[in-house]
């Protein structure tokens, strides 16, 4: 069955790239209606933006979402993994500002926040996209891939050259909860080396050690450290989540990222949805059902850090 928030959830924060406030509501919202975001403090245009992929607007470090009046909520990938980790196929984002806040850096209080509200069931069935032929895109040295599958894994490796950071490869099937339990506090990441340049280009003016990771060569800057080994992969692994529920319904595929961001995974999703042959939409039986993400989570499988 499709499911929403049974009440309410409200985030207030600060933006990662533009430090500014923002107060953020998931409402509840009705089956087949999706996920939307609407832009409160807009006035006089559609403040209305659709969370899909054909709506993403290029950017190198976070997603971002323009409807067709130029209206924009940037940084939305760790809200939309929250929902497609908890298993949430319709909701009605209200925001008054152009980007999501950042909270903790992780989508742990998102989850929190739905979980604590409650999950409904609506009287529609679920559907998904089940791929049926592999899609691959490149570019340079980085690649992102997608292959049949009968529950959704994703698969991701990194390599920086800070040793704190280095070599890491994860692969995780995401049904029943997986995703709140290994994935949703790992917070986002940078190295000490690129702050100054983001901080020039106009980007990371709310960063700072309670909502990033920061490294410098084999030393981690925040002081409590990090919360996971490898909590470097673990975050590339919910932001490609979050960037692939813009598919608009669940994925029964595997994906694969070697180095990939949220540009190459758009343009996978791309891709895919440029081939026919290569996808279908199916209405999910009750074993399907059973297999999406999100599917019996509980509170108590949230990390105890959120």
């Amino acid at each position: 069955m499709q499911t929403t928030l049974k009440s309410p959830a409200t985030f207030s924060g600060i933006g990662l790239h533009s430090g500014a406030p923002a107060t953020m509501t998931i409402h509840p919202a009705s089956a087949e209606y999706g996920i939307w975001f609407r832009r409160t403090d807009v006035q006089g245009a559609d403040a209305l933006v659709p969370a899909r992929w054909d709506a993403v607007s290029p950017t190198r470090l976070c997603t971002r979402l323009v409807n067709r009046a130029g209206v924009a909520v940037s940084t939305v990938e760790h809200v939309m993994a929250a929902l497609a980790g908890c298993g949430i196929h319709n909701a009605l984002i209200e925001i008054d500002a152009a980007e999501v806040p950042i909270l903790d850096g992780s989508a742990a209080p998102f989850v929190e926040g739905i979980l604590k509200r409650g999950i409904r069931r609506l009287s529609a069935p679920a559907r998904a996209v089940r791929i049926l032929e592999p899609v691959e895109v490149r570019e340079g040295d980085a690649r992102a891939r997608i292959e049949p599958s009968d529950v959704f894994e994703i698969e991701f490796q990194i390599d920086f050259e800070d040793a704190a950071i280095g070599v890491q490869h994860k692969t995780l099937d995401l049904a029943n909860g997986a995703f709140v339990r290994e994935l949703c506090d790992s917070r986002t990441f940078c190295r000490q080396a690129d702050v100054a340049k983001m901080k020039a280009n106009g980007l990371a003016r709310g960063g700072s050690l309670a909502n990033a990771i920061v490294v410098d060569g084999a030393h981690v800057l925040n002081p409590g450290g990090l919360r996971h080994a490898d909590e470097a992969v673990r975050h590339k692994m919910l932001d490609a989540l979050g960037d692939l529920s813009l598919a608009g319904a669940p994925i029964f595929g595997r994906y694969v990222g070697y180095r990939a961001g949220h540009a190459l995974t758009n343009r996978l999703l791309r891709a895919l949805f440029s081939r026919p042959e290569a996808h279908v939409m199916v209405e999910c039986d009750t074993d399907a059902a059973l297999r999406l993400p999100g599917v019996g989570v509980e509170r108590s499988d949230i990390p105890a850090v959120a």
